[in-house]
């Protein structure tokens, strides 16, 4: 039964206002956590096929900030971030993105991934 209680905690951390975004971005640049964010559409198919991939990233890198947001539901924020399309994952350090990619594809979403964090592993040692 543990197991699975530690299975349903998840690493995600749902965005749903702009007060939030503003609060979770400037607690992760003031502790110099990089931060990793799916826009998403409940509508949108391939962006909610995505949500148990990038649980799955999240859960493989516990010193990065996991975040989601409906862009239905937070529109300012997808707006002041220039997202055109769903899912749209933007890399951030430093308040700066870093890196964005727009699309469903799990294989280039984990290589940027990887590749962000071992950039800051570097930078950080």
């Amino acid at each position: 039964m543990e197991g699975q209680d530690e299975q349903n905690k998840s690493r995600v951390v749902k965005v749903d206002s702009a007060e939030s975004w503003d609060l979770f971005v400037s607690q992760a640049n003031n502790q110099g956590c990089p931060i990793v964010v799916h826009f998403t559409a409940s509508w949108c198919m391939p962006s909610v096929a995505m949500n148990s991939f990038f649980e799955e990233v999240a859960a493989a890198n516990p010193d990065v900030l996991f975040l989601c947001i409906d862009v239905d539901e937070v529109k300012d924020v997808a707006s002041k971030m220039e997202v055109k399309a769903m899912p749209t994952f933007v890399l951030m350090r430093g308040g700066a993105v870093v890196d964005k990619l727009v699309g469903a594809n799990p294989e280039e979403i984990r290589k940027r991934i990887d590749s962000f964090v071992q950039s800051i592993r570097v930078y950080v040692a």
